[in-house]
């Protein structure tokens, strides 16, 4: 059991900070997933934690008790990488077990905590083989029960299923979800690129961007509320739709006119004082409702992608604004080269101003 706080820290390297103002806190038994974009520090975060990069600023504490110069061995941390990093001429048991003899555990400890987390995992039939008699998915499942058998304060784990095909993905993220519910007290940080990983694995999501949080919130916040234009259209794929527009009436329905020449109707309320300001209204693709009334957004198909549960409709650009993207329930057949005309639910409707939502202002 252990509680994570992360206090104004920062990583530096010379004069340019990577990181900067990360505040978080983590507590006993979660499961926080950071995400974000290529080179945003979400890695270095997690090594930071680790004890393998220095914190050039701010406190790191477990348990209250301060971490910045603690030696990663004595943090009581394990950790799972994105490389299996197994012995390749050691045993599914030994490569497990090898920790606890270099700590020169009682063989009996031993041998108990193996065959706990090989029945956790699901091992136990291949203890006696060596690793390249093994599927990519056992070797990371070797990995993690490495860590296990430590009994760590906890696990962190660098984007450990970024080497597997997609159907191991999927099986070893849905093993990895069941191994949270079997040690439901573990403390658990999870990095990775995959959204999916991250919304279907997280208690809450760490949004990083531009050197600090952008959000953090449970998946379903993240999805339904984002606070900001970044978070709107990172989280969720397709991303969601952002439109150009101003506010022409407010109140408890917000009529937004669009630089397309659409209309959109929010839910959000705004003030009488926000009449004529510069908005974006954001749609999420599933959120889009053919319509022949009003619409939010009037356009050519371009491509269509017939998926069987969903078709995708790319729409042609229109000036410099991205590509609109809707996603239909269903096979529709025939649309590629016709204009279509979406609206949306009202409630469904976001809001943005100066690049935030106005929800959070």
């Amino acid at each position: 059991m252990a509680e994570l706080l992360l206090k104004d820290v920062e990583k530096a390297y010379g004069e340019v900070k990577v990181l900067k103002n990360i505040n978080l806190d983590i507590k006993t038994g979660e499961l926080i997933v950071f995400v974000g974009p290529s080179g945003c520090g979400k890695s270095t975060l997690l090594r930071m934690i680790a004890g393998l990069e220095r914190i050039t600023g701010g406190d790191f504490s477990i348990d209250g008790v301060r971490m910045n110069d603690v030696p990663p061995a004595q943090r009581g941390i394990a950790m799972v990488f994105q490389s299996y990093a197994l012995y390749p001429h050691m045993t599914v048991r030994d490569n497990m077990s090898f920790a606890l003899k270099l700590a020169k555990k009682p063989e009996s400890e031993i041998r108990a905590a193996v065959d706990k987390a090989a029945k956790i995992l699901q091992l136990t039939p291949y203890l006696d083989r060596l690793p390249k008699a093994l599927s990519g998915g056992q070797r990371q499942r070797v990995a993690i029960g490495r860590a296990i058998v430590r009994d760590p304060k906890v696990y962190l784990f660098d984007e450990p299923l970024s080497n597997l095909d997609a159907a191991l993905r999927v099986a070893t993220r849905i093993e990895i979800a069941q191994l949270k519910e079997a040690m439901p007290n573990s403390t658990m940080i999870y990095v990775t690129h995959d959204q999916v990983e991250a919304m279907t694995l997280a208690s809450r999501i760490v949004v990083l961007a531009g050197g600090g949080i952008a959000q953090v919130g449970s998946p379903l916040e993240l999805y339904e509320r984002p606070e900001n234009e970044f978070v709107a259209q990172f989280i969720g794929s397709p991303s969601m739709n952002l439109l150009a527009g101003e506010i022409v009436g407010t109140g408890a329905e917000t009529t937004v006119k669009l630089a397309n020449g659409g209309v959109a109707r929010s839910a959000v309320a705004t003030l009488a004082s926000d009449m004529g300001a510069k908005v974006k209204i954001g749609v999420r693709p599933e959120d889009f409702v053919p319509t022949q009334g009003e619409a939010i957004f009037s356009g050519e198909v371009d491509i269509t992608e017939a998926l069987g549960e969903v078709t995708l409709l790319y729409f042609k650009k229109q000036g410099e604004a991205a590509a609109v993207v809707a996603k239909l329930p269903g096979i529709h057949a025939g649309l590629r080269h016709t204009t279509v005309g979406l609206t949306a639910d009202p409630a469904k409707v976001h809001l943005f101003m100066g690049g935030k939502s106005v929800l959070y202002r």
